[in-house]
């Protein structure tokens, strides 16, 4: 079993979207064997179909460059790469994100490239098992988990590989507190 520690970033602007659908701009990933091994780790920009030129607001979020975007393979490229490198079809898997929209995007994104999606689960919401474990009345965002932990965020809030390392260092710290078969 690997657990698929992962997190997106997406096609976004400020104030209300109008309708538009956020296609993914980036997928970052960390593979975790059962021993709480970090096996490697996954980090592609995604050139978006329907949207392809990034709002202002959306490159002041991320960080992420129009040069990055102009320079990314096409989503089903991308996810294919994704999917050999998290093994899917030899080991089982269960992907771990913060908060429970990510596997919904994923799902979005497939259907939009003609894609199957059975692939995205199961699927862990991390954001309300952390909230159970730690008791917590509200939510915490992940910058604010981690930095509740003792722990500096490392990396660029809003930019999907160092949101899954900080994400990755709150699941191997309550490795078996966590409640992975319900999937909540």
């Amino acid at each position: 079993m690997n657990f698929i520690v992962f997190d997106l970033e997406l096609t976004c602007w400020e104030g209300d979207p109008a309708g538009r659908m956020q296609e993914i701009i980036e997928i970052g990933a960390y593979k975790v064997d059962p021993w709480r091994h970090t096996k490697s780790k996954f980090n592609r920009f995604i050139k978006p179909k329907l949207y392809p030129v990034l709002s202002p607001f959306c490159v002041q979020l991320t960080t992420i460059t129009q040069a990055q975007i102009d320079q990314a393979k096409n989503f089903k490229e991308v996810i294919r790469e994704f999917m050999e490198w998290a093994e899917l079809d030899i080991e089982p898997h269960h992907f771990i994100a913060w908060g429970d929209k990510d596997q919904e995007y994923l799902i979005e994104n497939c259907r939009l490239h003609g894609l199957d999606y059975d692939w995205t689960k199961p699927y862990t919401d991390l954001k309300k098992q952390y909230q159970n474990v730690k008791k917590l009345y509200e939510p915490r965002g992940l910058k604010n988990a981690t930095e509740s932990e003792g722990l500096d965020f490392d990396g660029t809030q809003h930019r999907a590989i160092d949101d899954a390392f900080n994400l990755c260092r709150i699941f191997l710290k309550y490795f078996d507190e966590w409640n992975l078969h319900k999937g909540g």
